[in-house]
C-alpha cells in the first residue's frame, strides 16, 4: 500500500523536517512492507495550510498514494481540501490524527474538527481529545502514537550514570520537557522541591537533547517528572516507561491508563473532575513533594517497558493497527 504522511515543516529536524513521532510511525509502516512518502507544510499561520492545498494536490497526483494521513488538525484541513479537489475516481482515502494541540485554541478546534468531518477516518490519540472537539467524526479510533523500542536501548542504571558522569551522592530528576514550556509546569516541580529543601537533587532538562541522549538520561535518572497541565498521549512519558524509569506525573489525559498500577509509577491527584486539563490546588505541591520522596526512597527500576508491550504501544504493533484501519477504508 502506498501512503503519504503529511505534517508541518519543522526546520530543527534534519530527517525530512517532520516531527520525530510522525517520521517514526511512517518508518514503522515501512518496516511492515508499506510504501511511505512524506509531505511537509511550510509557512506560518492558517494561510500556510491553505496555500499548501494546490501543492499537495500536485503531490498526490504525482505519487498516487492510496491513503494520505495528516497529523494534527490544521494539516488535516490541507489534506481534506486537496483530496476534495481531485475527481472522485482518483481520490485517495484521507485519514487525520488529532494529537491534542487542536483542542487548546477555540479557533483551531472549530476549524480542525469541522474539516475533519470531510475525512474518511479520524484517529484521536486519547479519548479526551475527541470529547473536547467541537465536531466529532463518526468513523474514528482512539489510538496513541507508538514507541520506537529499537531506538530506546536499555542501559543499566549504573552504566548510564557512569557514561553521563553523574555523582553517586546525587538524585537526578529528568523533567519531561523544556523549562520554558509553561504547559509542562516546571513551576510546580520547583515548588515541591523547595518544600523538600534537599541539596542532593538535581533537575535535568530535556530541551536540546537528541533521542539517544534522552534515552540515556531516562536510564540514568532516579525519576522522570511530568507535572503537566495538558497532554494528548505524552510520548516522552511512554519513552521513559520504555527505559524502566520511575515516573511521577499529573493525572491528565491518558496518563493514568498508561502508568497503570505498576510499582514505581506515581500519579498526582487532579483537583478537577475532568482529566482533559490539570490545575493545582493548595495541596498539590505538598502532594508532589511526598510522591517524589517516596519514589526516591524506593530506589527501584520499573517494568514500564513490559507495560508498553502489554498495551501494544510499541511502534510495530501500532503500525499493524494502522494498516487494519487503512485496509478497512
Amino acid at each position: 500500500m502506498k501512503i503519504l504522511e503529511i505534517g508541518r515543516y519543522k526546520k530543527q529536524f534534519a530527517s525530512d523536517h517532520i516531527l520525530p513521532f510522525v517520521k517514526e510511525q511512517g518508518e514503522a509502516l515501512r518496516s511492515v512492507g508499506q510504501d511511505v512518502d512524506y509531505y511537509t507544510i511550510k509557512g506560518a499561520g492558517l494561510a500556510a495550510y491553505l496555500t499548501a492545498v494546490a501543492d499537495l494536490k500536485r503531490e498526490i497526483l504525482t505519487l498516487r498514494p492510496q491513503v494520505i494521513h495528516a497529523h494534527f488538525g490544521l494539516s488535516g484541513i490541507t489534506a481534506v481540501l486537496a483530496v476534495k479537489s481531485i475527481k472522485k475516481s482518483e481520490r485517495p482515502k484521507c485519514v487525520i490524527t488529532f494529537h491534542n494541540g487542536e483542542t487548546l485554541s477555540k479557533t483551531v478546534n472549530f476549524f480542525s474538527s469541522l474539516f475533519s468531518l470531510g475525512a474518511d477516518y479520524v484517529i484521536y490519540v486519547a479519548e479526551h481529545i475527541r470529547r473536547l472537539s467541537y465536531f466529532k467524526a463518526r468513523h474514528y479510533s482512539i489510538l496513541p502514537c507508538g514507541v520506537p523500542l529499537d531506538l530506546l536501548p536499555l542501559v543499566s542504571y549504573d552504566e548510564a550514570r557512569k557514561k553521563l558522569g553523574y555523582q553517586d551522592n546525587k538524585k537526578y530528576i529528568l523533567f519531561g520537557g523544556a523549562f520554558s514550556n509553561k504547559r509542562k509546569n516546571v513551576a510546580l516541580l520547583n515548588e515541591a522541591l523547595a518544600l523538600l529543601n534537599r541539596d542532593d537533587i538535581e533537575v535535568v532538562e530535556m530541551r536540546g537533547l537528541s533521542r539517544s541522549e534522552c534515552a540515556l538520561r531516562m536510564c540514568a535518572c532516579d525519576l522522570f517528572a511530568l507535572p503537566t497541565h495538558s497532554e494528548g498521549s505524552p510520548q516522552a512519558l511512554k519513552e521513559a516507561m520504555a527505559c524502566n524509569c520511575p515516573i511521577v506525573a499529573t493525572d491528565v489525559a491518558d496518563i493514568a491508563f498508561l502508568l497503570g498500577n505498576e510499582q514505581g509509577h506515581y500519579l498526582l491527584r487532579n483537583p478537577r473532575k475532568d482529566n482533559a486539563y490539570w490545575e493545582a490546588d493548595q495541596s498539590s505541591a505538598k502532594e508532589l513533594a511526598e510522591l517524589i520522596t517516596i519514589a526516591l526512597n524506593t530506589r527501584c527500576r520499573t517494568q514500564g517497558r513490559q507495560r508498553i508491550l502489554d498495551l501494544k504501544l510499541d511502534n510495530t504493533a501500532i503500525a499493524q493497527r494502522l494498516m487494519n484501519i487503512y485496509k478497512s477504508l
